[in-house]
């Protein structure tokens, strides 16, 4: 609890948009003082791809005005991070690593097993050579958007497919259907007592203009994780997040995603 438990299945029609897994540590300088070749080496088979950014700091427009194109550079880059950004060959995945984190996004998420793999891999390399001495903050974070019209749906109503708890106003037979646009945000505490779930759902539109549903579920774990102990954490993470779905959604929109017993 607090989602009840449910079998794991794999959809075949997947609503994952993309899965973010991020580690926030205490700042690790070399970081950003060094090109990072031996972790390029250590991931380049998965990875192939690199690029740099940075993250600048913001600097308000009123003093933004005042200030010489140079001297703005300088400025926000000497006062920004660097992140180094690694990808596969086909976009699917992609690694950011920073002196305060690292990340790891599945833009076609298919199942736990394979991600994990490669977060133990990129873990093993970020130990090996940066040495953490633990997690500041422990992340595993799914993007779910519903379209109808790829699930044979595009006539239903959105009441039809989630659980009137989730719909909320827009299951009003009466206000439901002239709801231009809505977004509602929950924070949950999970039953170990510490860690939580974000959760935003809402509207977005496709490129095509349809109207599409988003379930937007971070979970994380603030306090002090020792490395060892990461991986567990994330194991709960990523059995709470099939609870937490499938108790939004009706049977009618889990049948229609093709579930798959494991």
């Amino acid at each position: 609890m607090p989602f009840p438990e449910v079998k794991r299945v794999i959809y075949e029609r997947n609503p994952l948009d993309r899965v973010i897994c991020q580690l926030r540590f205490p700042p690790i300088l070399k970081i950003d003082a060094e090109i990072p070749a031996e972790f390029q080496d250590r991931v380049r088979n998965d990875f192939p791809n690199y690029s740099e950014t940075w993250e600048l700091r913001v600097v308000p427009q009123e003093i933004r005005a005042e200030i010489p194109d140079e001297v703005f550079r300088q400025l926000t880059q000497s006062s920004g991070t660097k992140n180094h950004e690694f990808s596969s060959e086909d976009d699917r995945w992609k690694v950011n690593l920073t002196r305060t984190f690292i990340a790891l996004t599945a833009n076609r998420y298919e199942r736990w097993e394979e991600f994990k793999d490669k977060l133990a891999d990129l873990l093993s390399a970020l130990i090996d050579l940066y040495s953490p001495a633990y997690f500041s903050r422990v992340g595993l974070r799914y993007v779910n958007v519903i379209r109808r019209s790829e699930l044979n749906l595009r006539d239903a109503s959105w009441s039809e497919l989630l659980q009137p708890y989730i719909l909320g106003i827009l299951g009003s037979p009466g206000v439901g259907n002239h709801i231009q646009n809505f977004e509602s945000r929950y924070e949950i505490r999970l039953s170990d007592g510490e860690s939580i779930v974000k959760t935003i759902t809402a509207f977005i539109e496709a490129d095509d203009g349809e109207r599409c549903y988003v379930i937007d579920s971070d979970f994380s774990n603030t306090n002090k994780t020792g490395i060892d102990a990461t991986m567990e954490k994330l194991d709960c993470f990523n059995s709470r997040g099939s609870r937490l779905f499938q108790w939004c959604i009706t049977d009618r929109l889990h049948q229609a995603m093709e579930p798959q017993a494991l």
